[in-house]
């Protein structure tokens, strides 16, 4: 990922996206490329193709607002696209730390809180979507699916989500789209090439999907799911940045009231009650057992890894 090319290969791709009819141009003969061409959207946007296509190649990389707001208009961008140009535009200084050092980790007050939720799924991930802590709900919800260290991993590799997540098509689209949104303008943190690599090795769709430069934030929306123990369930999916921790996002998944999907969680919920009652555990992390003993519930093997909570919380990763 070349810093230097963000703003022109977001332009490009966006360009390319758009078709020539939303913009009232009349399609006349074969055209080469997808989208519209450089020349329309500079025309359209009111600046010069060579300013446009310097803007493209990385020559030219702080257009004005007045142009921003043009090309953002130009090509229909949401408020979410919008915030990504002109971040690619005004990036802003971020402290760069070793790769060594880096280290996410979810604050034991923000573990408490999660297992004091007995009937609410609830976890915490980080920037690039590695799991930090979850509560036995969470774990038991996502268990049996591999790659459970990270989200963008657990949704492209593993092949058993594609049955897990009932819209699986749109699960990765918004995936892809929020690992764009968070990454923002630092494409040389070390972690965020090595994960984007490893998931365009071993999946198309990724490949696919990242190439359009799609971005979205975090927030509500509703989850299709289908459980191996408990069926379907249908669970609004909550996202709250943690100001404590920049990067790191809340998420609680709850069923409407009354619906068939309550129901199902209070069978999870109770399958996480006997699995805890079997194995001696009382689900406050405060008296948690060792975290090679917690792991025993609901979630499979110890998975090991980086990323941490501290000794006295439950080290569950998925």
């Amino acid at each position: 990922m070349d810093s230097e090319r963000l703003l022109g290969d977001f332009l490009r791709a966006r360009r390319e996206a758009k078709a020539v009819e939303e913009v009232g141009i009349r399609r006349v003969g074969r055209r080469r490329t997808p989208g519209l061409r450089r020349e329309e959207v500079a025309m359209l946007a009111g600046v010069s193709t060579d300013y446009y296509i310097r803007l493209e190649q990385g020559r030219e990389r702080r257009p004005s607002e007045h142009v921003l707001e043009a090309l953002a208009r130009v090509l229909d961008l949401d408020s979410d696209a919008t915030e990504h140009l002109f971040e690619l535009a005004r990036p802003r200084v971020r402290r760069r730390q070793a790769a060594a050092a880096r280290h996410e980790e979810a604050s034991p007050h923000l573990v408490r809180l999660l297992h004091s939720w007995q009937a609410t799924p609830a976890f915490v991930h980080g920037r690039y979507m590695d799991i930090l802590a979850a509560n036995p709900m969470a774990d038991a919800l996502y268990a049996g699916l591999g790659h459970r260290d990270n989200l963008m991993r657990m949704t492209f590799l593993d092949p058993a989500a594609r049955e897990f997540f009932f819209d699986w098509e749109q699960t990765a689209y918004n995936k892809a789209a929020m690992l764009r949104a968070a990454a923002g303008t630092d494409p040389d943190d070390p972690f965020l090439p090595k994960l984007v690599e490893e998931l365009s090795a071993h999946s198309d769709e990724f490949r696919r999907l990242w190439a359009r430069h799609d971005v979205r934030s975090t927030g509500q929306e509703w989850k299709h799911f289908h459980h191996r123990e408990v069926g379907e369930l249908q669970l609004a999916y909550e996202s709250f940045s943690v100001n404590s921790a920049p990067g790191q996002q809340l998420v609680i998944l709850q069923a409407e009231p009354g619906s068939l999907s309550e129901h199902a969680l209070s069978l999870l919920a109770g399958l996480v009650a006997r699995d805890i009652a079997r194995s001696g555990a009382s689900g406050d992390p405060r008296t948690a057992p060792e975290p090679e003993a917690a792991l025993a519930l609901p979630g499979g093997p110890a998975m090991g890894g980086h990323i941490g909570v501290p000794s006295a919380t439950w080290r569950t990763r998925w």
